[in-house]
């Protein structure tokens, strides 16, 4: 690849709500993703999905493999589910296909947004790889995913290379069965 040119990665939105699902509510944190990866400088990320499932551990879980296996995201962003409350599945379903986690990136996220609202201990969110597809849980407001996003923003491009650049090197980054 020409050094000069940034590379493209695609990247799949997926919003967890039953009431999005349903229709009844704007996908304004997923609209909020979408707006802020693609003004990156360099416009290093492209939306090549989106989609709004319910609170649903199995949909959730077959709709991330899915787009990591059949489409080869290069990054998959949920947005929602990642609370204490009863239907909050997120870290659940995402922990069910993963290979292997990045506690370092969720640590980030919620050490940010500690520094503005001590709500942020509460995320379960998880970040972690399947295949060659880093997946990151953010929360389901607007502001909470932006602010996680903004904590990774500094080290995606480089995690993101490198599970370009390794595929078959690194086995344990390889798909869960």
């Amino acid at each position: 690849m020409d050094p000069r040119i940034e590379p493209r990665y695609r990247v799949g939105l997926l919003t967890l709500s039953d009431a999005g699902a349903a229709g009844q509510r704007d996908d304004r944190s997923g609209d909020a993703l979408s707006a802020r990866l693609e003004a990156e400088p360099g416009q290093p990320f492209v939306i090549a999905v989106r989609a709004i499932l319910p609170d649903e551990v199995d949909a959730i879980a077959a709709q991330l493999a899915a787009w990591s296996d059949d489409l080869g995201l290069d990054l998959v962003v949920t947005t929602g589910g990642t609370g204490l409350g009863p239907r909050d599945v997120t870290p659940e379903a995402t922990r069910r296909i993963l290979a292997s986690e990045v506690p370092g990136m969720a640590e980030a996220m919620r050490a940010a947004g500690l520094l503005r609202t001590p709500m942020a201990m509460l995320s379960r969110a998880v970040v972690g790889i399947r295949g060659r597809t880093l997946i990151a849980n953010l929360p389901g407001s607007a502001k909470g995913a932006l602010e996680s996003l903004e904590a990774l923003l500094p080290a995606l491009p480089h995690a993101l290379a490198v599970l370009r650049d390794s595929g078959a090197d690194h086995p344990q980054h390889g798909q869960v069965r």
